[in-house]
């Protein structure tokens, strides 16, 4: 988008400046433009998890003009219950996915896995741990910490030939991540294992 006179467009058009008529194309030449005084436009917006956008202001200052909305927080207690709606639903449908071992043993079929069964006590454990963390917060930057905290995580370097087949796994490598921490459970144990991985550490 550009930005001209108070005006914001969209997509080029036609101009009229100083009683000239200037083509839609002039839109691709950023010589043309800057000498017209025709800068380019971009919008700010706070992030909409956490704020409703509030007052907005225009900085034309610069060679780009911004607008940027100010940000209203958003109210913590239904942040918070939304959080824990979250986590709710992400446990039961982790819990879900494992409750047929059980159906199977209870009819007679083979017993329920011990690293399963483990994994179901996992669960549950750790659901409490995040429901507990999530009552104790109390401000808006605490949502937004638990919500997006940094980890760590490393994997084994993939290695391709010239025609981009996969040969081997040369060293590793890290990557900054950040983990919503109300639906981070452990990993089934039943799933396939993703062979690159090596490590996922909170920063």
């Amino acid at each position: 988008m550009w930005y001209f006179n108070g005006e914001t467009i969209k997509t080029p058009k036609t101009m009229v400046i100083s009683d000239v008529t200037y083509p839609k194309t002039i839109f691709r030449d950023s010589t043309t433009l800057t000498s017209l005084g025709i800068k380019p436009f971009s919008t700010v917006t706070p992030d909409s998890r956490y704020y409703w956008n509030g007052a907005y202001t225009v900085d034309t200052s610069g060679a780009e003009v911004v607008g940027t909305y100010a940000g209203t927080a958003r109210d913590v207690a239904t942040l918070k219950a939304g959080m824990l709606s979250k986590t709710n639903s992400h446990v039961a449908g982790l819990h879900a996915a494992i409750d047929w071992y059980w159906s199977r043993a209870d009819k007679g079929g083979t017993a329920v896995p011990s690293n399963i069964a483990t994994y179901a006590t996992a669960l549950y454990s750790e659901h409490e741990t995040i429901k507990t963390a999530i009552a104790a917060i109390t401000d808006l930057a605490g949502v937004i910490a638990y919500e997006n905290k940094p980890h760590t995580e490393t994997r084994k370097t993939e290695t391709y030939d010239a025609d981009g087949v996969f040969e081997a796994y040369v060293g590793t490598h890290t990557n900054a991540r950040e983990i919503d921490m109300c639906t981070h459970f452990s990993v089934n144990p039943a799933d396939t294992v993703d062979p690159a991985f090596v490590s996922l550490v909170a920063d």
